[in-house]
């Protein structure tokens, strides 16, 4: 797909996700990495289960080549929402939407999967996603189908490609990036690998960009994780954004 920047469809689209999801509460199925963080006496309000974090706006912002800013979209379950961090400004979505000066739509949820947990909440992501006519959309989407394996195979894999030719065919000219689907337990199943081939083919199929490795870049970092749970602190967090940002540099961006 083509990269196409566009202002007040952008800025419109935002404000639709955003009032859309003002309403969402969170559910009490959980996936197999996503308890909610205990904070400690007089630190910021955390994130919570399932609420969509306002984004952090960046002051000054620089126009682009076109004189816009570019709205970007991200795609994703709770390291994409910030579960973990210790506020939404410190979620690694947005610190890499602050770098590139990008308007953030982050309407990513804890728990969700592109099967686990879809028919929970009254609206799907990629309706939101869609509506908010984004420059670029970023998919992290994959880590919670894991608990649904091998049972829902079948499910799995084709709501994979059913996504993304959503994308390719209902926004065609945002650039679309699929960053392979993060991990942090110890315990490596099988399906991770296998649910990570079929995103990786599935990007390929409708011309997406693919960022590789993401499901290690946690491996052997403790320090990095919340306390007591499988999400990246802020530190974690942060790091996943340098990653990000370097992965986004060979691209281009």
């Amino acid at each position: 797909m083509k990269h196409l920047t566009r202002s007040v469809a952008g800025a419109v689209g935002l404000l639709l996700a955003a009032a859309m999801l003002s309403g969402c509460a969170p559910s009490a199925a959980q996936s197999m990495i996503d308890p909610a963080a205990t904070p400690s006496a007089g630190s910021p309000a955390p994130l919570s289960e399932g609420a969509v974090p306002t984004p952090v706006p960046t002051p000054a912002p620089t126009a682009d080549a076109t004189g816009q800013r570019q709205v970007v979209a991200f795609y994703g379950d709770s390291f994409t929402h910030g579960q973990g961090a210790s506020v939404s400004g410190k979620r690694w979505s947005t610190l890499v939407s602050d770098d590139h000066d990008w308007i953030e739509v982050n309407p990513s949820i804890s728990g969700l999967g592109f099967v686990k947990n879809r028919t929970r909440d009254a609206i799907d992501i990629v309706d939101t996603i869609v509506a908010a006519h984004p420059d670029i959309v970023i998919s992290t989407m994959g880590l919670n189908d894991n608990s649904v394996m091998p049972g829902s195979a079948a499910d799995v894999h084709a709501a994979i490609e059913a996504d993304f030719h959503r994308f390719a065919t209902e926004i065609p000219d945002a650039r679309f990036i699929v960053v392979e689907p993060f991990w942090s337990n110890q315990d490596r199943p099988a399906s991770v690998d296998r649910i990570i081939a079929w995103v990786k083919a599935a990007a390929s199929e409708v011309g997406a960009d693919y960022i590789p490795g993401a499901s290690h870049w946690m491996d052997g970092h403790p320090e990095l994780h919340e306390a007591g749970g499988g999400h990246p602190n802020d530190a974690g967090h942060a790091m996943i954004a340098r990653r990000m940002d370097a992965a986004l540099a060979k691209l281009g961006l």
